[in-house]
């Protein structure tokens, strides 16, 4: 495989937006486990249940659930965390270390104050091509884009 095919923009889904809400309020909607379900699956999709221990090497457990009630989990960890600043967590692992079956992404948000609104930055940085392919497929930029407006909504009336 040539140094092109596996550099890391080849890998890598980006949504970049700016957020009418506060840096704070937006990082409280992707850490409250109580928030979280309230806009992290694109409707009409839902999410049933979210566990969250925010904090390096701490579990993250979301599932989402499509229109026919069928679920999805997704377990993974927290590899960094900066308060109201950065949040990177994947799949790679389910819970204490233990190696997923197989993993697709990392995950690597970033919130930047920018007037008193938030430069959200979501970065999807996949293990292979394919599996960035794949992502995209699923409608990546779509749902992530539809997610980034009912967090906006969200975060607006907190």
């Amino acid at each position: 495989m040539s140094a092109d095919a596996n550099s890391d923009e080849s890998r890598i889904l980006v949504l970049n937006r700016l957020i009418d809400a506060p840096r704070e309020k937006v990082f409280r909607c992707w850490t409250d486990a109580e928030l979280l379900p309230k806009w992290f699956a694109p409707k009409p999709w839902t999410t049933p249940r979210a566990e969250l221990d925010v904090r390096p090497g701490g579990t993250c457990f979301v599932v989402m659930a499509d229109p026919d009630g069928n679920e999805y989990p997704n377990p993974g960890v927290y590899l960094d965390v900066v308060p109201n600043e950065r949040l990177v967590f994947t799949d790679a692992f389910t819970a204490a270390w233990e190696p997923s079956e197989k993993p697709f992404f990392v995950g690597e948000l970033t919130f930047q104050d920018e007037g008193g609104k938030t430069r959200y930055i979501a970065r999807a940085k996949h293990w292979r091509v394919e599996d960035k392919l794949e992502h995209e497929k699923m409608g990546f930029h779509e749902g992530w884009g539809i997610c980034a407006d009912q967090l906006e909504a969200l975060a607006k009336t907190l």
